[in-house]
């Protein structure tokens, strides 16, 4: 199981947060379509919009977009950095979700969205990746091997409260092995996380060793 387009469209990753009766603060339309004028604030209205996907938009990606790009950037890297007592977890059992930190360097798929579709498209992606803010909206720069881009990346809310500082790389299997809610397991996002990078030919060391251990785990 994983989200749906009809998911965002109709709001029920919104509705899953408001239903639980837990004390988050989930941002309301207006309040993201602020910040997506923020973030395109420096870019002409009339430009495609570059995303820069390091995660489930990887492989599931939902929004419409014209050219899919392999891409590194540098000063962040891929880390199961954020906790999700929702979705793909508990509040008894909390899951864990990819975020981009600081620091080394980090190869992902670049999403390139038409200027015609880009109001329409960031909306349903913010819906996904900005609702309770854990992320930030970043111009980064992206090296495709022949040339340099700018796109926008959603790195982690080191100010949020489901941000995860230190953590043992046995406590990230441990959660990635038994968290599941509404959404699906984190097991099977770490997998098909996995999946989606080596089918574009990135091979990501530390997910592959985590990958493996929870298989382990759970056969």
């Amino acid at each position: 199981m994983s989200i749906t387009r009809s998911d965002l469209e109709s709001g029920r990753l919104q509705q899953i947060i408001l239903d639980s009766g837990r004390k988050v603060n989930v941002l309301n339309e207006s309040q993201l379509q602020e910040s997506i004028n923020e973030t395109l604030r420096q870019q002409n209205p009339a430009s495609d919009v570059w995303i820069f996907a390091y995660g489930s938009l990887i492989w599931n990606p939902i929004f419409k977009f014209v050219e899919q790009r392999v891409g590194k950037i540098y000063g962040w890297h891929r880390r199961f950095c954020l906790w999700i007592p929702l979705g793909r977890g508990t509040p008894d059992n909390p899951g864990l979700a990819l975020g981009l930190d600081r620091g080394g360097s980090c190869r992902g798929i670049a999403y390139q969205i038409a200027a015609n579709d880009v109001a329409s498209e960031l909306l349903l992606l913010w819906r996904r990746e900005m609702i309770v803010a854990s992320y930030i909206p970043r111009w980064v720069s992206v090296f495709d091997g022949t040339q340099k881009f700018q796109a926008i990346a959603f790195v982690v809310n080191h100010q949020h409260r489901a941000y995860v500082g230190d953590i043992s790389f046995e406590t990230t299997v441990n959660s990635l092995t038994t968290a599941s809610g509404e959404i699906g397991s984190c097991a099977d996002y770490l997998i098909q996380t996995v999946d989606g990078l080596l089918a574009a030919g990135i091979r990501d060391k530390h997910l592959l060793q985590l990958r493996d251990q929870v298989l382990i785990r759970q056969s």
